[in-house]
């Protein structure tokens, strides 16, 4: 798994590789709003994840999941809090990891 300084970094390079959909996190699933798809966590895979600390405030921490879906053909991004400002998902998403 390639190692990246910073977010954008990740997202740049996760977009080169074919991860060019923009995923957002709602209440039990993800969705794509420009395929208008809604995944629940069964439908998809994490194939990579990363982890970030802002630079001057250690509460600025977010996670770039790159995400696929075959039955769907999608590969995409997910830009998330995690640490204190995680949402319910994430941890759904993170028990999701821990079988893998």
């Amino acid at each position: 798994m390639p190692a990246y300084s910073t977010l954008s970094e990740a997202v740049n390079d996760l977009q080169r590789r074919g991860y060019t959909d923009d995923l957002v996190l709602a209440e039990k699933c993800l969705v794509c709003d420009a395929r208008g798809l809604s995944l629940d966590p069964a439908m998809f895979e994490i194939d990579e994840f990363h982890r970030f600390e802002g630079n001057s405030d250690p509460e600025d921490q977010s996670i770039v999941y790159a995400i696929s879906s075959k039955d769907h053909e999608l590969k995409g991004i997910l830009v998330n809090a995690y640490g204190m400002d995680a949402s319910s998902m994430t941890q759904e998403m993170v028990r999701k990891l821990g079988t893998h």
